[in-house]
């Protein structure tokens, strides 16, 4: 049993660097530049809650 707990706590220990090394390069400037665009043409980086609502607003009416 003290293998298998052994394995476990490496591979949490490995899983944890690489989730912190992948968080610092996705969350660099001028990286992954398609991600940017892809949020821009969904509209998600601004608030455009108004719209959301006058939409739902006009379908009621």
């Amino acid at each position: 049993m003290k293998t298998v707990e052994r394995i476990m706590i490496k591979l949490i220990i490995i899983q944890a660097i690489c989730l912190l090394f992948f968080q610092f390069l996705f969350h660099k400037e001028d990286s992954f530049l398609e991600l940017k665009k892809m949020a821009r043409y969904e509209g998600v980086h601004t608030e455009n809650y108004t719209k959301v609502i006058e939409t739902f607003n006009d379908a009621w009416k």
